[in-house]
């Protein structure tokens, strides 16, 4: 099942299943939709019990879609989990997880405006899968982790490279958080539908040309193993999002640097969960 958020008329966020350019509110089948939030507690069971819709429930996609979580208690990222991705950037490959975290404002929809902020001159892209938590979850361990997982979206991890590594000390939360740093969409698919998120073609294409292109099958940290590293530390709750990590092909790599600038295109593919675009503008 793949599911997305949207704005309805009265300007309140409501989900819809998705398919490429149409949605079916929840809302037509079912009299009390779940609340903002409650449905990544909701388990495959009850998910399957909705009604099917008639292609009449079908309507136009939005030009905007909200961003798949609205207010997660937590935006966890996961860096230098592509080996090819870590010796592009020059790092010692990890041997265990680089964990560093966004805030909720990093978050807007498929459709919606990525700001590039006027004190970053080097923002660049990163295509990642990203996992969306549907039970709380402490000290799991890997054999039982993807039990807790409700499901999979694209995620775009931007990061402007001049504060993440140019500062003092070094700057991953502060490079990585910018407003809306983190979209996300433009549906998250289910466990139920995608059961396997262990070789999935993750793709980046810049005004239409591919800059990132691999396999979730390159991860370091598969996604039951960066679920039990995190359970030790802290829980992961219903709705939490976990950035997996990005491919080779980032723009700081490349000779010359390749940054975002104010009207490109950034369209993250994954198999099995469909496109989120999104297109850059200056901040003002």
């Amino acid at each position: 099942m793949s599911l997305c958020r949207y704005q309805d008329e009265q300007g309140k966020p409501q989900y819809a299943l998705y398919r490429p350019g149409a949605i079916c509110p929840l809302a037509q089948l079912i009299d009390e939709p779940p609340a903002d939030g409650e449905i990544f507690s909701l388990d495959a069971t009850q998910l399957e019990s909705l009604p099917q819709p008639e292609e009449s429930q079908w309507v136009p996609e939005p030009t905007t879609l909200l961003p798949v979580v609205g207010q997660p208690g937590k935006v966890i990222c996961i860096g230098l989990n592509y080996r090819d991705h870590a010796i592009e950037s020059g790092a010692e490959i990890p041997t265990e997880p680089v964990v560093f975290s966004k805030f909720n404002t990093t978050l807007v929809g498929h459709g919606d405006s990525i700001r590039l902020p006027a004190v970053s001159s080097e923002v660049d892209y990163e295509a990642e899968l990203v996992v969306v938590m549907g039970k709380e979850a402490k000290h799991v361990t890997a054999a039982d982790a993807m039990d807790y997982v409700f499901g999979y979206t694209c995620g775009h991890d931007v990061s402007a490279r001049d504060w993440q590594k140019g500062r003092p000390g070094g700057q991953w939360l502060l490079g990585k958080t910018f407003d809306t740093f983190a979209p996300t969409g433009p549906c998250v698919v289910t466990t139920n539908e995608l059961s396997d998120p262990s070789n999935l073609r993750v793709r980046m294409k810049l005004n239409g040309e591919i800059m990132q292109d691999s396999t979730t099958a390159q991860l370091i940290f598969d996604i039951p193993t960066l679920i039990e590293h995190l359970t030790k530390i802290v829980t992961l709750l219903p709705g939490d999002l976990i950035f997996t990590g990005t491919p080779p092909g980032v723009g700081a790599a490349r000779k010359p640097p390749v940054f975002l600038q104010p009207g490109d295109k950034c369209q993250v593919e994954i198999e099995g969960i469909g496109a989120l675009v999104n297109r850059c503008i200056a901040e003002t």
